[in-house]
Protein backbone atom coordinates (compact mmCIF):
# COMPACT_ATOMS: atom_id res chain seq x y z
CA UNK A 1 0.00 0.00 0.00
CA UNK A 2 1.31 3.38 -1.19
CA UNK A 3 2.01 6.05 1.50
CA UNK A 4 0.57 8.82 1.30
CA UNK A 5 2.59 12.10 2.06
CA UNK A 6 0.58 14.78 4.19
CA UNK A 7 2.74 18.82 4.56
CA UNK A 8 1.94 20.75 7.46
CA UNK A 9 2.79 24.46 6.71
CA UNK A 10 4.16 26.48 9.61
CA UNK A 11 2.04 29.55 11.33
CA UNK A 12 4.91 32.11 10.09
CA UNK A 13 4.82 30.55 6.40
CA UNK A 14 1.29 30.62 5.95
CA UNK A 15 1.47 33.97 7.50
CA UNK A 16 4.09 35.18 5.07
CA UNK A 17 1.76 33.65 1.98
CA UNK A 18 -1.06 36.13 3.02
CA UNK A 19 0.87 39.24 3.28
CA UNK A 20 2.58 38.75 0.16
CA UNK A 21 -1.10 38.20 -1.50
CA UNK A 22 -2.03 41.39 0.57
CA UNK A 23 0.86 43.44 -0.75
CA UNK A 24 -0.19 42.49 -4.12
CA UNK A 25 2.46 40.65 -5.00
CA UNK A 26 0.92 38.00 -6.32
CA UNK A 27 -2.47 38.66 -8.60
CA UNK A 28 -3.82 35.90 -7.68
CA UNK A 29 -4.08 33.09 -5.22
CA UNK A 30 -3.16 30.34 -8.13
CA UNK A 31 -0.11 32.18 -8.58
CA UNK A 32 1.03 32.28 -5.11
CA UNK A 33 0.30 28.24 -5.05
CA UNK A 34 2.34 27.46 -8.18
CA UNK A 35 5.32 30.18 -6.72
CA UNK A 36 5.73 28.44 -3.38
CA UNK A 37 4.72 25.07 -4.95
CA UNK A 38 1.06 24.23 -2.33
CA UNK A 39 -0.71 21.48 -3.86
CA UNK A 40 -4.03 21.66 -2.25
CA UNK A 41 -6.56 22.94 -4.42
CA UNK A 42 -8.24 25.18 -1.21
CA UNK A 43 -5.32 25.38 0.96
CA UNK A 44 -4.58 29.04 0.78
CA UNK A 45 -8.51 29.91 0.40
CA UNK A 46 -8.53 28.41 3.72
CA UNK A 47 -5.31 29.98 5.15
CA UNK A 48 -7.18 33.33 4.00
CA UNK A 49 -10.76 32.77 5.99
CA UNK A 50 -8.54 31.10 8.91
CA UNK A 51 -6.89 34.64 9.43
CA UNK A 52 -9.76 36.67 8.50
CA UNK A 53 -9.01 37.98 4.91
CA UNK A 54 -12.02 36.57 3.11
CA UNK A 55 -11.35 39.68 0.91
CA UNK A 56 -8.76 37.93 -0.86
CA UNK A 57 -10.88 34.78 -1.61
CA UNK A 58 -12.01 34.97 -5.27
CA UNK A 59 -16.57 34.92 -5.19
CA UNK A 60 -18.36 33.10 -7.34
CA UNK A 61 -21.25 34.96 -8.64
CA UNK A 62 -23.96 33.14 -10.74
CA UNK A 63 -26.35 34.78 -12.71
CA UNK A 64 -29.52 32.96 -13.99
CA UNK A 65 -32.52 33.41 -15.85
CA UNK A 66 -35.55 33.37 -14.01
CA UNK A 67 -36.64 30.49 -15.46
CA UNK A 68 -33.44 29.01 -14.58
CA UNK A 69 -34.23 29.66 -10.82
CA UNK A 70 -37.20 27.95 -11.37
CA UNK A 71 -36.07 25.36 -12.93
CA UNK A 72 -33.45 23.92 -10.12
CA UNK A 73 -36.33 24.79 -7.54
CA UNK A 74 -38.22 22.31 -9.48
CA UNK A 75 -35.33 19.79 -10.15
CA UNK A 76 -34.98 20.03 -6.45
CA UNK A 77 -38.92 19.44 -5.33
CA UNK A 78 -38.57 16.74 -7.28
CA UNK A 79 -35.57 15.05 -6.09
CA UNK A 80 -37.06 15.70 -2.85
CA UNK A 81 -40.18 13.83 -3.66
CA UNK A 82 -38.31 10.77 -5.32
CA UNK A 83 -35.88 10.83 -2.50
CA UNK A 84 -39.27 10.12 0.10
CA UNK A 85 -41.05 8.22 -2.28
CA UNK A 86 -38.01 5.95 -2.63
CA UNK A 87 -37.81 5.22 1.07
CA UNK A 88 -41.65 4.38 1.36
CA UNK A 89 -41.11 1.81 -1.65
CA UNK A 90 -38.02 0.53 0.68
CA UNK A 91 -39.68 -0.02 3.92
CA UNK A 92 -42.66 -1.75 1.83
CA UNK A 93 -40.01 -3.99 0.63
CA UNK A 94 -39.13 -4.52 4.12
CA UNK A 95 -42.70 -5.31 4.93
CA UNK A 96 -43.43 -7.54 2.00
CA UNK A 97 -40.16 -9.91 2.65
CA UNK A 98 -41.36 -10.13 6.66
CA UNK A 99 -44.32 -11.27 5.47
CA UNK A 100 -43.47 -13.50 2.80
CA UNK A 101 -41.22 -15.39 5.13
CA UNK A 102 -43.68 -15.38 7.84
CA UNK A 103 -46.25 -16.81 5.10
CA UNK A 104 -43.50 -19.55 4.34
CA UNK A 105 -43.15 -20.35 7.17
CA UNK A 106 -46.65 -21.34 8.19
CA UNK A 107 -47.28 -23.33 5.02
CA UNK A 108 -44.23 -25.20 5.73
CA UNK A 109 -42.08 -23.75 2.90
CA UNK A 110 -38.47 -22.63 2.42
CA UNK A 111 -38.77 -18.82 0.57
CA UNK A 112 -36.19 -19.50 -2.21
CA UNK A 113 -38.56 -22.65 -3.28
CA UNK A 114 -41.71 -20.63 -2.65
CA UNK A 115 -39.89 -18.01 -5.41
CA UNK A 116 -38.65 -20.74 -7.58
CA UNK A 117 -42.27 -21.82 -7.62
CA UNK A 118 -43.91 -18.62 -8.33
CA UNK A 119 -41.66 -17.38 -10.96
CA UNK A 120 -42.54 -20.81 -12.95
CA UNK A 121 -45.69 -20.35 -12.66
CA UNK A 122 -45.77 -16.88 -13.56
CA UNK A 123 -43.56 -18.12 -16.96
CA UNK A 124 -46.65 -20.79 -17.01
CA UNK A 125 -49.17 -17.81 -17.13
CA UNK A 126 -47.11 -15.19 -19.58
CA UNK A 127 -46.97 -18.15 -22.32
CA UNK A 128 -50.59 -19.16 -22.29
CA UNK A 129 -51.51 -15.37 -22.48
CA UNK A 130 -49.06 -14.55 -25.48
CA UNK A 131 -51.01 -17.77 -27.12
CA UNK A 132 -53.60 -16.56 -26.51
CA UNK A 133 -53.35 -12.93 -27.65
Amino acid sequence: MRQTEVIRYSISFKQQVIRELESGRFDNISEAKEHYGINGAATIQTWLRRYGRNHLCSKVVRIEMPEEKDQVRELKKQIRQLTEALGHTQAENVINQAFLKIACERMGMDVEDFKKKADTMLSVMQEKSRQQG
